[in-house]
């Protein structure tokens, strides 16, 4: 099968285990069932910018040419950093969209991924956005009216608690269970003033404070890597080996690691025995 690569598509079955597709071109792959199986993804040199389809010497921002990088507001500094939002400024890239994505209700959240740590999405992106990250727990705490507010409230979260995941530690190990409903209700008391401040500030702006049950999240995985070593397209065309498992947006394999969002847009052949 050829194709480019899109991030894995995912969803949660009643046993709240992550079922997991590849996307290349227009067909998906099933990939649970290939666990235990050889696999082998043999990138052809081409890349294809996923927003104007043309051809790239180089992905930027997850699989876009330089081109569209630099005009899209999905690929603007304030996606990564929410604070920054420009908006008001009349500086948008994009205000329509930004209308539709920026300007709808987010969450602040705990996930348990390497450690407990804080992180915001938009609404329609739970649980999307814990197992991307290879969250085994998440727990939305606030519910708000935009992304930059959500985002105000992560920096302030972030004083006492990680706002990234260690990638390679995620892939090594399921953490321990952690009783997240406990830990937001250490951390929140925390913040209070500066969440008053913030709430007077932004008087149009609705903060809720979630009273919300612990997602658990599985991954299917016969074998942790004991030591993480990362394929990389660039560098080797050819990834294979036995697909030991899959976590976040990494296949496993006895071979390596590969970050599948991280090659966005790149052409490869896939194939499985």
């Amino acid at each position: 099968m050829l194709g480019t690569l899109s991030k894995l598509n995912t969803s949660l079955n009643s046993a709240d285990e992550v079922q997991y597709q590849l996307p290349v071109g227009d067909a998906l792959i099933p990939l649970n069932p290939l666990i235990g199986k050889s696999l082998t993804l043999t990138h052809t040199g081409n890349i294809f910018c996923c927003n104007c389809g043309k051809k790239t010497k180089k992905s930027y921002s997850q699989g876009h040419c330089y081109v569209c990088m630099q005009k899209l507001a999905s690929c603007d500094m304030c996606i990564m950093k929410p604070e920054t939002c420009h908006f008001d400024q009349g500086t948008c890239r994009e205000p329509e969209w930004a209308q539709t994505h920026c300007f709808v209700p987010h969450y602040v959240y705990l996930s348990n991924t390497s450690g407990i740590k804080v992180g915001i999405t938009r609404h329609n992106q739970i649980p999307t956005r814990w197992i991307d990250q290879g969250a085994t727990q998440g727990l939305p705490i606030f519910k708000v009216s935009t992304r930059k507010m959500s985002g105000l409230i992560e920096i302030e979260l972030a004083k006492f608690i990680n706002d990234k995941t260690h990638w390679q530690a995620m892939l090594k190990s399921h953490n321990d269970d952690v009783d997240l409903v406990a830990q937001a209700a250490e951390l929140i008391p925390l913040i209070a003033e500066k969440l008053q401040q913030i709430a007077a500030e932004h008087s149009d702006i609705i903060i809720e404070r979630l009273d919300a049950n612990i997602q658990a999240i599985q991954y299917p995985i016969e074998q942790f890597p004991l030591k993480v070593k990362s394929h990389n397209f660039d560098k080797v065309a050819e990834v294979t080996g036995t697909l030991q498992g899959i976590k976040g947006q990494y296949l496993i394999f006895d071979t390596g690691v590969i970050n599948i969002r991280k090659f966005s847009s790149y052409e490869v052949e896939v194939s499985h025995k």
